[in-house]
């Protein structure tokens, strides 16, 4: 998924969004929030500047960095299993199926930021241009790794889950 041209309307940046609020969400799940200074390269960032990098444990941002790509790379952080984890730097790779958890988990831990919310969040994504529409899919997926609860609320681990099987629902 290509980010659109960056015209377009406004979405939430990381400089707009409470810093303890970000440092806290990110460090329960064992990740470090590092700020890049306005305008400097982002270590890490797949996309390019203004998105988010990951590097080891680290999600690097700016100010100016959206916080749905913040949230999407820890996101990825969280999903992949422990020995991509071990070798990440840019790239977090991972199948369709991981990328739809990803962008359902971003939406789950928006409501863990004051201000941001899923809402405000799903409608950053659609301004972005993500494609994702396979909640279902995403939340057995989710759940399977024991990512969320049964309300859909965060359990607040790392997936541990390395069998690459197929899944079916739950």
């Amino acid at each position: 998924m290509s980010p659109a041209v960056h015209s377009q309307p406004a979405v939430l940046t990381c400089g707009t969004v409470a810093t303890l609020a970000l440092h806290g969400l990110f460090a329960r799940y064992q990740l470090r929030l590092t700020w890049v200074g306005a305008g400097a390269t982002i270590p890490g960032s797949y996309w390019g500047e203004p998105e988010a990098g990951l590097v080891g444990r680290r999600l690097l941002v700016r100010p100016d960095t959206p916080v749905h790509s913040a949230l999407h790379e820890a996101c990825h952080f969280i999903c992949m299993d422990a020995s991509r984890r071990d070798r990440l730097h840019t790239d977090a790779g991972g199948d369709t199926d991981e990328e739809n958890g990803v962008c359902y988990l971003q939406i789950v831990l928006a409501d863990q930021l004051p201000g941001v919310g899923r809402e405000r969040i799903m409608r950053d994504m659609d301004t972005w241009g993500y494609s994702f529409r396979h909640a279902a899919d995403a939340r057995a997926w989710l759940r399977a790794r024991d990512l969320i609860d049964a309300d859909e609320l965060p359990t607040w681990r790392l997936n541990s889950f390395e069998n690459r099987g197929t899944l079916t629902a739950i």
